[in-house]
């Protein structure tokens, strides 16, 4: 009995691996890397997807119009958020353009904007804080305004967090997805690596606390 239910269990082994590693299903150390332990997140409240990126990147200008349309579908609860690279030099103004502004309420409009001024029309005239300045004066910024924001502590303060936050989840190239602080994506592709978020988000957002369930009110008095 013994010696057959082992050959079962031989014979069912490359059924359950092969269940396990399904054709399009992420696989742990191939698709992601698990960190541990877990980091915490850039900001608070729901599932956090973090885009580490950089204006000095073209790979992160590539996956900007995919991104732009991925995120309008993202599930309630979900959040997604740009944390600029500062890996020094020229990586630590473009994160100060970033961050001066998220300040002045103007990243949004201008994020894509960025992109197209450094790789499609060449209009930055350098990676300098004062060539930073000269294109956001372009897209209606005020000059003097947003260098002196750049120049300041409070992004100074900015730039260190996000460095500390990219050494934390082990990156060190760009565009990098990280996944509520738990996992950093390694995908082949940009269009892969949003599909193995899309799997990930699935898993955060099933492994989140339900809100609990609201007690029956009690009958009126005399009914």
């Amino acid at each position: 009995m013994l010696r057959r239910a082992v050959l079962i269990l031989l014979a069912l082994a490359p059924f359950a691996v092969s269940a396990q590693l399904k054709p399009g299903v992420p696989v742990a150390g191939r698709d992601y890397v698990v960190l541990t332990p877990p980091q915490p997140t850039w900001g608070t409240g729901g599932v956090e997807v973090v885009e580490v990126f950089s204006y000095a990147c073209i790979h992160c200008a590539e996956i900007q119009p995919l991104i732009n349309s991925w995120k309008k579908n993202l599930p309630a609860g979900v959040k997604f958020r740009y944390v600029p690279a500062a890996f020094g030099g020229a990586w630590d103004n473009a994160a100060r353009a970033f961050f001066a502004a998220e300040a002045m309420g103007v990243q949004e409009r201008t994020q894509d904007a960025v992109f197209k001024a450094t790789f499609i029309d060449r209009s930055l005239k350098g990676s300098s804080l004062e060539a930073y300045a000269d294109l956001y004066a372009s897209l209606g910024v005020n000059r003097a305004k947003f260098l002196e924001i750049m120049n300041s502590t409070t992004v100074s303060a900015k730039v260190n967090r996000a460095r500390q936050f990219a050494q934390r989840t082990g990156v060190n190239s760009t565009p990098t997805l990280i996944v509520n602080g738990k996992y950093r994506i390694t995908g082949k592709s940009h269009e892969n690596s949003l599909q193995i978020a899309d799997y990930l988000i699935a898993r955060e957002l099933a492994a989140a606390p339900k809100p609990a369930a609201k007690p029956a009110a009690k009958p009126a008095a005399g009914k």
